[in-house]
């Protein structure tokens, strides 16, 4: 069997890495953490404008009509450049589940949110909402799968650790969708696990080109044996996490019977990866990495924060260990 990804597929996700690495540097995320919004001027029209943005949509709705697969690389490449932007709430949760509920909702919204013009948030039942405050429509995933419109909402909004992911409670006239709420959350989970798995990367990227500048003792600390070892570990916990993040993506778009199972494997890795990621890269930074004026913060407060989403590694590693009966 071959699991390596197409041709289009890899053009796709370094064309999306390019624009990223132009339109998204540190001083955009930066900024994005500054305004009200949380969110870029113009990096969300870029996307669409390339189908990012509606990649997963139905074709008869505007979008690409692609599935997990195709967007799992996509998601890395987000997670890599820290984009402050809802591709997971929004591409990888909100269509998919909206395409699958159909209905009354579907019809008003899916068109919109295809074309970026408007912005789908989701967010678990009983926590908080990533971006509520910029949405047009929530999706809110318990029990069942329920639409809030968010203009007309009671928002409370609750900063998180990463300024550009404000954190909502999203209270308001509530329409169930017939969706599986299960599989909503599995969308999320899995998404949040291949973001975990760009930022780590990004992390380990600078790290190491940081400890081949930085000389001590007459030369590069990297060529210390001691901070190999950290770097070597760290680069072991992202590949054990990336195969796995890319396998949940795949079970979750052809609907395998263990997909619960093998997501959250993916998300306890990617979170395990990404909290070893910072502190080595913190560790190898030195004093300069506590700074708030040097950019390492930026991917560890996205890590940390995309950790903690959607259910911990802990949470994941239980809900394995249920899944197997032990």
């Amino acid at each position: 069997m071959d699991f390596s990804f197409s041709d289009d597929q890899v053009m796709f996700q370094e064309a999306v890495r390019d624009l990223l690495a132009n339109e998204c540097p540190p001083e955009v995320v930066r900024a994005a953490w500054e305004n009200e919004s949380g969110r870029t001027d113009g990096l969300w029209a870029a996307l669409a404008e390339m189908g990012v943005v509606g990649m997963t949509a139905p074709e008869s709705a505007g979008g690409l009509g692609m599935d997990e697969t195709d967007l799992v690389l996509l998601l890395e490449e987000a997670g890599r450049a820290a984009l402050p932007e809802p591709l997971l709430e929004h591409t990888a949760v909100g269509i998919p589940t909206l395409a699958e509920a159909g209905g009354s909702v579907a019809e008003a919204w899916m068109e919109q949110a295809a074309a970026g013009e408007a912005t789908l948030g989701a967010g678990p039942d009983d926590g908080y909402t990533v971006g509520a405050g910029s949405c047009d429509l929530v999706l809110l995933i318990g029990d069942q799968v329920r639409a809030v419109l968010v203009d007309g909402a009671s928002l409370v909004e609750h900063r998180s650790i990463d300024w550009s992911r404000r954190l909502f409670e999203v209270d308001g006239e509530a329409v169930a969708l017939d969706a599986d709420p299960e599989l909503a959350f599995d969308r999320a989970v899995g998404a949040a696990a291949a973001q975990c798995v760009g930022v780590a990367q990004h992390l380990l990227d600078a790290t190491v080109e940081y400890v081949a500048q930085r000389y001590q003792f007459g030369k590069p600390v990297g060529t210390y044996q001691a901070v190999k070892h950290h770097l070597a570990n760290t680069a072991l916990m992202i590949e054990f996490a990336r195969p796995a993040a890319r396998h949940a993506a795949w079970c979750i778009a052809v609907g395998d019977p263990d997909r619960s199972r093998d997501v959250s494997l993916a998300k306890a890795l990617a979170s395990e990866a990404v909290d070893l990621a910072a502190r080595t890269a913190l560790q190898c930074h030195g004093a300069i990495g506590y700074t708030f004026e040097y950019d390492l913060h930026l991917w560890m407060k996205r890590g940390w924060a995309l950790s903690a989403a959607w259910g911990d590694a802990a949470w994941h590693r239980n809900r394995i260990a249920a899944a197997l009966g032990i």
